[in-house]
């Protein structure tokens, strides 16, 4: 009769290069709620976004960048080109390179959402304002 042995050996993952090596940013405040860089790395960037209650972003569009939105908690209205979605917990979209959209939160509890972005350039200043309730400039 075979025996059984347990193992007590526990196996270990290294973390990811983008964290081992690299620092997240700090939460960084906007006038519609923060977001917070989670991890980046060549050619994607994860952010977690917190919007406030009755507050939306600028109607922007990327010209380097595509982005998925996944809903963890709250109500997200999206405009994406011409169409407008109501989204919940665990749902999510897609927003294309070069395609005019908002994230809005009509609900009353706080929306929380993790953005990837995905794109040859990532950085905050590929934002083309069309329209912003914080009279923020256009670029």
């Amino acid at each position: 009769m075979a025996q059984y042995q347990e193992s007590a050996q526990v196996n270990t993952l290294p973390l990811p290069v983008a964290i081992a090596n690299k620092s997240v940013a700090a939460t960084e405040l906007r006038p519609w709620g923060s977001f917070t860089v989670l991890e980046e790395g060549r050619g994607y960037k994860i952010k977690r976004i917190e919007v406030k209650p009755g507050h939306r972003l600028s109607l922007q569009m990327h010209h380097h960048r595509s982005e998925h939105w996944i809903v963890v908690s709250g109500t997200a209205r999206v405009v994406c080109g011409e169409q407008e979605v109501l989204l919940s917990n665990n749902e999510s979209t897609y927003v294309p390179q070069c395609t005019a959209h908002r994230l809005e939160n009509p609900g009353v509890i706080p929306l929380v959402l993790i953005e990837v972005q995905n794109g040859e350039y990532l950085g905050e200043d590929d934002i083309i304002r069309y329209q912003d309730d914080y009279a923020r400039t256009k670029n």
